[in-house]
């Protein structure tokens, strides 16, 4: 997160967000892409070792320990190497401004955390993604269980990382201004409607199985189709984000600043995410093949199994769910929706503790923000 605040050269910090969202990608891609081809025995031996005429195997080319061990000494060497090489810039340092160490400046963050501006965007970084919940943490699991190999989903990612890194730099131009979150916010409506056409897909989804239980190419092309118009929107708002959050960034505190709005941010997404698939066990009625009878207990699924039936759930709980955020998410957009226009309208000095004083002032003072923000 050094990168919105030190790194780079103040006439260069609107790229921060790029720089962000453009790495998250590539890391996403190497972590989570990658790993699950190669680690996938059915990619390795179709598309490396039959083609090379390497003999067939049961595993794949690599393991989770192998690969966790490999991108750790990678992290090691990397981060090493910075340390080493690279030093922080500070074009605008003055001698009568308080500079702060590692203790201090977390003591700082915590009266960061008192501003009322501060807090109000804290509330919207947690419920955000109301919105989104069931959409982006359940989708993929939903076409895996009707019968989407998790290779062939991972592998859906491939065409749409070249997107994904191009996404950042065409939308940049209109995150430079003072009002970047106007894209957040008109993206927002767009992320609701695509949850409903993914929903759509996936209820559609067995109706293109093959009787192999594969899929056809036109599957796979309507699929990157929706999931790229998705990740437009989803970047949209990433981006815009991201390049609020460089704007507002207090340069006194380092990056620290923004690591807790990205720490908030992620939280948000996260807490959301683990509800939205802790509840789904509690929206799910299932009952059996044979006779309608319910499913709730393990008796009664051993029961049904004993008989010769399967227990099939009556209604998915992902289509409950689905309604249920995107009716939240409206909702959390009528109720945010003028909090965030005047959130990016104030002055800079509503985001920053007042620096006018002596350090011991600043880290003793109990500060009041002066701009009173309605929630």
């Amino acid at each position: 997160m050094f990168v919105g605040n030190k790194f780079l050269y103040s006439k260069n910090v609107g790229w921060a967000s790029i720089c962000n969202s453009v790495g998250q990608t590539a890391g996403y891609f190497l972590g989570n892409v990658v790993f699950l081809a190669f680690e996938s025995k059915d990619f390795a031996n179709s598309y490396i070792r039959q083609p090379l005429n390497m003999e067939l195997q049961s595993t794949g080319l690599i393991t989770l320990p192998g690969f966790l061990l490999f991108w750790g000494i990678i992290f090691l060497i990397s981060t090493t190497l910075v340390a080493l090489l690279k030093h922080e810039i500070d074009e605008n340092y003055d001698p009568n401004e308080p500079h702060f160490g590692l203790t201090e400046t977390y003591k700082v963050l915590l009266k960061v955390f008192r501003l009322s501006s501060v807090q109000s965007i804290a509330l919207i970084l947690l419920t955000a993604k109301i919105g989104f919940a069931a959409t982006d943490a359940m989708t993929g699991l939903e076409l895996i269980e009707r019968g989407v190999a998790r290779d062939s989903l991972a592998l859906l990612a491939i065409p749409l990382v070249p997107l994904q890194i191009i996404l950042p730099f065409l939308i940049s131009k209109y995150m430079t201004g003072r009002k970047p979150l106007n894209v957040y916010i008109k993206s927002y409506p767009f992320r609701l409607i695509l949850g409903i056409i993914m929903a759509i897909f996936v209820y559609y989804t067995p109706t293109f199985q093959n009787y192999n239980k594969t899929f056809p190419w036109y599957y796979y092309t309507l699929a990157i189709i929706i999931y790229g118009i998705h990740q437009i929107f989803v970047y949209n708002m990433f981006v815009s984000q991201m390049a609020f959050f460089a704007q507002v960034s207090d340069p006194k505190i380092g990056g620290t600043y923004m690591t807790l709005l990205n720490t908030l941010s992620n939280l948000g997404t996260n807490w959301i995410s683990t509800t939205a698939l802790y509840a789904a066990d509690y929206l799910t009625w299932k009952t059996c093949s044979l006779g309608g009878s319910q499913c709730e207990t393990e008796n009664e699924e051993k029961t049904c199994r004993i008989l010769g039936g399967v227990c099939h759930p009556s209604i998915d709980p992902y289509y409950i769910e689905i309604t249920i955020c995107i009716t939240a998410g409206i909702i959390w957009l009528l109720w945010k929706y003028q909090t965030i226009i005047r959130l990016q309208c104030l002055p800079i000095t509503a985001w920053q503790i007042r620096s006018n004083r002596r350090k011991s002032h600043i880290l003793a003072e109990d500060d009041e923000s002066s701009f009173l923000i309605t929630a």
